[in-house]
């Protein structure tokens, strides 16, 4: 199975993180997740990222640094995660593609079921 590159916006907000639920018929369904998407042919990793969270959440975002890499393999996918600590810089949350969402605090993050690809990240924040 050939490896896909996906990167996903870490959103801070007044030291809360914005997580999505991810919808019911997809892979990994009713799981939290940080969002974003595949990356297109030949694309930048924050133009990646920028275009995802637009198509998904409606929003414009600000990149401020990479924070890591997570590989996750299962009998569906083979992804490697780049995961980016981002700002919300203008417009209004709308999900697309998820079915619920939430602003949570460090120590909430237990409280939530997240996929597997992100779960290892979480300890990094």
């Amino acid at each position: 199975m050939e490896l896909t590159h996906v990167v996903a916006a870490i959103i801070i907000k007044d030291d809360k993180f914005f997580i999505a639920k991810r919808a019911k018929g997809k892979h990994l369904e009713n799981m939290y997740e940080f969002p974003g998407g595949k990356l297109l042919k030949n694309e930048s990793h924050e133009d990646g990222l920028k275009r995802e969270i637009n198509e998904e959440l409606d929003i414009e975002i600000e990149i401020r640094a990479k924070v890591g890499e997570e590989n996750f393999k299962d009998n569906v996918i083979n992804v490697r995660i780049h995961y980016y600590i981002c700002s919300h810089k203008s417009g209004m949350i709308t999900l697309k593609e998820h079915q619920d969402s939430a602003w949570v605090t460090k120590k909430e993050f237990k409280n939530y079921e997240f996929a597997e690809g992100d779960k290892d990240i979480i300890s990094l924040l």
